[in-house]
């Protein structure tokens, strides 16, 4: 397969060229260019070089979705500068470990956020911050971003690093995956296959531009003549509002980002919208026909990892329940503990290869061991489990770590999840293994209820027995307000409570 060899800062500075009234993206309604990016870009581009920050430095960035932190982004990608991208949610020790980790010797930051950066207790950065905001003594982002200052040096090549993305850390330490400037060129390529983009389209942005559903879509504008509509954040209750009023005509999903759409109240404006494509990862098969029926879109279903360049798979056949196959520039086996290819139908750990050279990542930075793991003889092996139906279709089966060993039998959460999430009560649900008296786990689901909605534990329960083998059932139920999440929307299931005096349990003599 044939590939543009142009970085998206170049591809950025082309446009502004060749079409500088033409729309990058929207915020909140409101308009960027091309020219007007592009010269924002460059202006902090030449401020960095002026504070002396090199190719190959690395900044922190803890900025919510905005049109400067676009600025900032291509910015530090004209300059060489490696972005490191924080979560604005993040805070305390999860925060200090990834800015101590990954040495940034410059942080920009919205100036609301300065304050939960301090109490973190992260070693200050050599070049200290600039501020989106009030800043106080420190420089300014918008007064950089207007000074108009030139920046003609050429762009990194497309093996030089764009980013360094740490994993949400759903299970446990956040690792640093090196992303290259070719992997997020691929990136958005991969969406492009899964999404069928046509130019003209309009993309419907709510992820955070600081975790890969986001960063893969900045190609898009110059590469497939696609816009993007961002929103500060995602709104279950303003979503298809939103969508209307930016004409949007593909939404992306992740999570159970699709079930908490199908809990909103039905409404006849349900189909009263311009979208034709939802595309993502992670839709179960019961939901994609009730997604389809009731709001008249088409599901097209990926599979990927920031590793190999966010985009492995995806289903352009309409097979529920399917992540369909391989994008040209990778191949998929499915591999047992020994290394050997499982038979079809049974279940095997996905391993990514490529005949591209840069199109999986080089390994996570300072985590020689992580890397070891994760790179085998030039392939990625992902911890993820999948099946190929008869037709040669990739099902995605979850993370091999995230199972409970219950009664003997491997419990996986996705299966059970999956299941207790079609409860009609039920808006998102979580479960984890617990100490058990007796045996290995127990399993114990943490359930939130939709808007409105009472649920009773014991009513649940009865409820998935009659779905789910005994082995499944999950002992304890804990019921819960609000899960937090990853800016993927996924549940961090690292901070659930493992305790087992805070639910009810369906052993106890009393019920």
């Amino acid at each position: 397969m044939s590939f543009d060899n142009t970085s998206l800062a170049d591809l950025l500075r082309q446009h502004a060229d060749t079409n500088p009234d033409g729309i990058f993206a929207s915020f909140n309604g409101d308009p960027l260019s091309f020219a007007m990016l592009d010269s924002q870009s460059s202006a902090l581009a030449a401020w960095a070089r002026s504070r002396g920050l090199r190719s190959g430095d690395h900044v922190a960035v803890m900025m919510r979705n905005s049109m400067q932190t676009l600025a900032v982004v291509f910015g530090l990608a004209k300059a060489g500068l490696v972005w490191v991208p924080l979560n604005a949610q993040q805070r305390g020790q999860g925060l200090q470990y990834i800015i101590n980790h990954s040495k940034p010797d410059l942080v920009i930051a919205d100036s609301d956020l300065l304050t939960t950066i301090a109490e973190c207790g992260a070693d200050d950065p050599r070049e200290g911050f600039l501020v989106q905001g009030v800043a106080g003594d420190h420089p300014r982002l918008t007064d950089v971003l207007s000074s108009g200052s030139p920046f003609a040096e050429p762009a990194p090549g497309l093996d030089a690093p764009f980013a360094i993305m740490y994993t949400s850390g759903t299970t446990g330490q956040p690792k640093g995956v090196i992303v290259s400037n070719r992997m997020i060129r691929l990136a958005g390529d991969g969406v492009s296959l899964v999404a069928a983009s046509r130019a003209g389209d309009v993309m419907f942005v709510w992820e955070p531009l600081y975790h890969i559903g986001g960063a893969q879509l900045l190609g898009l504008p110059m590469t497939h003549g696609v816009t993007l509509a961002m929103v500060d954040r995602f709104s279950a209750s303003r979503f298809w509002s939103q969508v209307r009023e930016y004409n949007a005509t593909h939404i992306h999903y992740l999570g159970g980002i699709l079930q908490i759409l199908l809990k909103q109240p039905e409404s006849a404006m349900d189909r009263d919208h311009p979208v034709r494509v939802a595309w993502g990862g992670g839709c179960p098969g019961d939901i994609w026909e009730a997604f389809q029926n009731r709001f008249g879109v088409q599901i097209r279903e990926c599979y990927g990892m920031t590793e190999a360049s966010s985009i492995t798979t995806f289903n352009d056949k309409g097979i529920v329940g399917s992540v369909g196959n391989a994008v040209p520039w990778f191949t998929v086996d499915l591999l047992d503990a020994d290394g050997k290819p499982v038979p079809q139908g049974e279940r095997g750990e996905i391993v990514v290869r490529t005949a591209m050279p840069g199109a999986i990542f080089p390994g996570y930075f300072d985590n020689p061991s992580a890397t070891e793991k994760a790179l085998r003889n030039g392939a990625l092996y992902t911890g993820d489990l999948g099946t190929y139906d008869r037709e040669g279709n990739l099902i995605f089966h979850g993370r091999m770590t995230d199972s409970v060993r219950c009664r003997g039998e491997n419990v996986s959460a996705w299966e059970v999840e999956r299941v207790a999430s079609d409860h009609p009560a039920i808006e998102d649900c979580a479960m984890i293994g617990v100490a058990a008296e007796i045996g290995e786990q127990d399993i114990k689901l943490f359930i939130k209820p939709k808007t409105g909605s009472s649920v009773q534990p014991a009513e649940v329960s009865t409820w998935l027995s009659a779905r789910l083998a005994s082995y499944q059932n999950p002992r304890y139920i804990a019921v819960v307000d609000e899960f937090e999440r990853t800016p993927s929307q996924r549940i961090m299931k690292h901070k659930l409570s493992k305790r087992l005096d805070d639910c009810w349990d369906r052993f106890a003599k009393d019920l």
